[in-house]
C-alpha cells in the first residue's frame, strides 16, 4: 500500500486523473466534517476546558507542513519567557498503550518518533494519547505545566483550546483544493479565516500571515555525536533518506547545498528494519532527525542527520504569551 499512498499523495500537488475520480468522496468528508460541527455548536458533544491555556498547533492539510519544529521552537521560547510548558501528541507509529510520556530516550515505536523529537528537543513533558482530552489530564497530573501545546489536533473539537495557529507548506500550499482523500484538505481552505494565526512556512509571505523558515544546519553523525558542516559532504556522493511528510525538500535542500544525493523516500512515519538500509552499510548517509531515532541500532559509521534550524517571526511566540496572559486573568476572574 506505500506506494498507492505515494501515488496518490503527488496527485494531490500535480494533476492527477484518479484524484478526480475520487473527489465524491470530499462531499462525504465534508458532510461528516459539517455535522460534527454543528453537534458540538448544538451542545449535544461537550467541549473539554482545562484550568491552563492550551494552544493548538496544527494544519488543515495531511502530510508535513512544519507543525512539530514549531511546537518545539515555541516551547523553548515559552520556557525563556518563564512559561513551564507541555505538549500532547497523538504519537503516529506508537504501540497504542495511551496515555503514555514520552522521554528523550523513550522507544518511536512505543510513543512515536516526533514525540520522542519534542523530548528530545526541549526537555518538556511530552503526553502521547489520540484523545487529546485524555493526554491534557494526564499531562497536569505530571507535574508543574502552566501552558499545554497541542501538536496537532485542529481537528479534535473536544479539545478546548485558548489559540489556534495553523502552519502550512508556503510552497506547496493547499495543492489541488480538495477534500481527502481527491486532495491534501482535511479541513476547506476558509477555515483559515477561522484561527488565530496562520503561519507559512517558507514560500512568498501574505498579509496577514507570520513567516516560518527551516533551513539545514549541521550534520551530526549518529554513533558518535560528532558535528560537520554539510559542506564538508560535497567531495563525494551521499544517500539521502528521509521518511517524513515532504521528503522531496529535504532532498531539494540538500542539492542547493551543493551534495550529489541518491534519494532514498520512505512514508511518513516509516519504522526503518534491518533489510530497509542494509545494502548502505558502508556508504555515506544522511537523513532527518526524526528518521535517526529509528536507525540508531542499524546505523552504519558513516551515518548523519542533519540538524534542523528553525526561524520565526518573534511577534508569533508574543501573541501566543499575550493570549496565555489572556487566559489566565480570565482564570483569576471566574
Amino acid at each position: 500500500m506505500n506506494w498507492f499512498s505515494s501515488y496518490l499523495s503527488r496527485g494531490w500537488y500535480e494533476p492527477n486523473l484518479f484524484c478526480t475520480i475520487l473527489s465524491p468522496l470530499g462531499v462525504l468528508h465534508s458532510i461528516a466534517r459539517t455535522t460534527r460541527n454543528l453537534l458540538y455548536d448544538l451542545k449535544v458533544l461537550k467541549v473539554k476546558y482545562f484550568s491552563v491555556p492550551v494552544v493548538v498547533v496544527g494544519n488543515i492539510t495531511a502530510g508535513g507542513t512544519g507543525k512539530t519544529p514549531l511546537v518545539i521552537q515555541l516551547v523553548n521560547d515559552l520556557r525563556a519567557k518563564g512559561y513551564c510548558p507541555g505538549v500532547v501528541t497523538r504519537g503516529y507509529g506508537s504501540s497504542g498503550l495511551y496515555p503514555a510520556q514520552a522521554q528523550k530516550d523513550s522507544d518511536p515505536k512505543e510513543v512515536g518518533d516526533e514525540a520522542v523529537l519534542i523530548a528530545r528537543r526541549t526537555g518538556a513533558p511530552v503526553i502521547v494519547d489520540p484523545d487529546r482530552v485524555n493526554a491534557v489530564a494526564a499531562l497536569l497530573e505530571q507535574g508543574p505545566v502552566d501552558l499545554v501545546l497541542s501538536d496537532d489536533g485542529l481537528q479534535h473539537t473536544r479539545l478546548g483550546r485558548c489559540l489556534e495557529i495553523v502552519v502550512f507548506d508556503g510552497e506547496r500550499e493547499f495543492g489541488n483544493g480538495k477534500l481527502l482523500p481527491a486532495g491534501p484538505l482535511r479541513d476547506p481552505v476558509e477555515r483559515l479565516e477561522t484561527v488565530d494565526l496562520v503561519v507559512r512556512n517558507g514560500g512568498v509571505l501574505q498579509s496577514g500571515e507570520f513567516a516560518m523558515k527551516c533551513l539545514l544546519g549541521e550534520a551530526v553523525n549518529i554513533l558518535s555525536g560528532e558535528r560537520r558542516n554539510l559542506g564538508s559532504f560535497t567531495d563525494r556522493p551521499v544517500v539521502a533518506v528521509a521518511g517524513i511528510g515532504n521528503p522531496q525538500k529535504f532532498f531539494s535542500e540538500l542539492r542547493d547545498l551543493g551534495l550529489e544525493v541518491k534519494t532514498i523516500a520512505f512514508p511518513d512515519h516509516h519504522s526503518y528494519t534491518g533489510t530497509d538500509l542494509e545494502q548502505y552499510a558502508e556508504q555515506t548517509v544522511l537523513m532527518t532527525e526524526k528518521d535517526s531515532l529509528k536507525c540508531e541500532g542499524l546505523a552504519g559509521e558513516d551515518w548523519w542527520w542533519v540538524d534542523l534550524c528553525i526561524d520565526i517571526d518573534a511577534q508569533l511566540t508574543e501573541q501566543v504569551l499575550h493570549a496565555a496572559e489572556k487566559f489566565r486573568a480570565n482564570e483569576r476572574r471566574i
